[in-house]
C-alpha cells in the first residue's frame, strides 16, 4: 500500500498524514527509529550533549533527528513541535513501540471525530504505571484531563500552533521540577478552547524501564507537587493538595508523615506563587 493510500483526507479535502514527535536522551537515531517501529515522518529530538542534524529514511517517510546539548523534556517536545510539518502529530518517547498500523488507526479516529483538535489514545503499559485506559469515546474536560501522559496525545498541528500552546519548561525530566508537564499542557489546551477527545484505539506499547523522574516519596517529590498544584489549580491548590495526600496517604506517607508532606506541598505552593 502506498503512502498516499494509507493517508486520509480531512473535511477540506486535504490529505492528512501523521508525524511522530519523539523526545529522547543519548540515543542512536537509526537504532531508535527501528526499535520504536516508526514508519511515517517523524521529528526526533535527541538530548545528547552536542548539536547536530541528520535524516533517516523509513518506509513511509523521513525522520529528522535534531541533536541538542540542553536537557528538558518540555524543551525537546517544543523543539519537535516547532519542526512538525504534517497535519497530525503524535507525541512519543524512546520507550514506546508503535503498532504496525498506528498511522491508519490515528487517521481513522480523526475521521470519526472530525471536530476534534486533539485525540488522546491508548498505549499499553505495565500495571504499576497505568493511569488511564479509554473504554469509550468521550470529550475531555477540566474534570478528566489529568491522567494522560504525553505519549497518549495526538493533535492537529495547525490547531496547536494557532492556539500558541507549548509545553512548560519548568516541569518534567531534566527540568527544575519533577513532573506534571503533560497535565499543564492539556490544561492549557483546554484553556485555549481546543476540542479534546479520548478514543479507544491502541497505537503502541511501553517497554518498562526505570522512571526518569520518580525516585520515591521524598521531600522533593512533595515540594515539587506543591509547585505543580499552584500552576494547575491556583486558589484551590491548598485544599486539593490536602485531598491528594489524604487519598494516597497509605502509599505516600510511610516515610514522611502526612502533616510534614502537607507542609512541604504548602511550601511548594508558596514557591510557585513566586515564579
Amino acid at each position: 500500500m502506498s503512502r498516499r493510500e494509507k493517508s486520509q483526507k480531512n473535511g477540506n479535502g486535504i490529505i492528512m498524514k501523521v508525524e511522530v514527535l519523539v523526545s529522547a536522551v543519548e540515543q542512536d537515531a537509526a537504532e531508535l527509529v527501528a526499535k520504536m517501529n516508526i514508519h511515517t515522518d517523524a521529528v526526533l529530538v535527541n538530548q545528547c550533549g552536542r548539536y547536530g542534524y541528520e535524516e533517516t529514511a523509513v518506509t513511509g517517510g523521513m525522520v529528522k533527528c535534531l541533536s541538542m546539548p540542553k536537557r528538558g523534556v518540555g524543551l525537546s517536545r517544543n523543539t519537535a513541535l516547532l519542526h512538525a510539518e504534517r497535519e497530525i502529530c503524535l507525541f512519543s518517547d524512546e520507550d514506546i513501540v508503535l503498532t504496525d498500523d498506528y498511522e491508519k488507526r490515528i487517521l481513522q479516529a480523526y475521521q470519526e471525530l472530525p471536530e476534534a483538535d486533539m485525540i488522546l489514545v491508548n498505549v499499553k503499559v505495565a500495571p504499576s504505571r497505568k493511569t488511564y485506559w479509554n473504554q469509550d469515546i468521550h470529550r475531555i474536560s477540566y474534570r478528566n484531563y489529568g491522567r494522560y501522559p504525553a505519549y497518549s496525545i495526538t493533535a492537529k498541528v495547525e490547531a496547536l500552533k494557532r492556539a500558541n500552546v507549548y509545553y512548560s519548561v519548568l516541569f518534567g525530566g531534566g527540568a527544575r521540577y519533577s513532573n506534571g508537564e503533560d497535565s499543564l499542557f492539556l490544561r492549557d489546551c483546554l484553556k485555549a478552547g481546543l476540542r479534546i477527545y479520548a478514543h479507544t484505539i491502541c497505537i503502541g506499547e511501553e517497554i518498562e524501564r526505570k522512571s526518569t523522574w520518580f525516585s520515591g516519596y521524598h521531600e522533593k517529590f512533595f515540594k515539587d507537587r506543591g509547585v505543580l498544584y499552584h500552576f494547575l489549580y491556583g486558589k484551590m491548590a491548598l485544599p486539593l493538595a490536602f485531598r491528594f495526600l489524604w487519598v494516597h496517604r497509605r502509599q505516600m506517607c510511610q516515610d514522611i508523615s502526612l502533616p510534614k508532606a502537607f507542609a512541604l506541598m504548602r511550601a511548594g505552593i508558596r514557591e510557585g506563587k513566586g515564579q
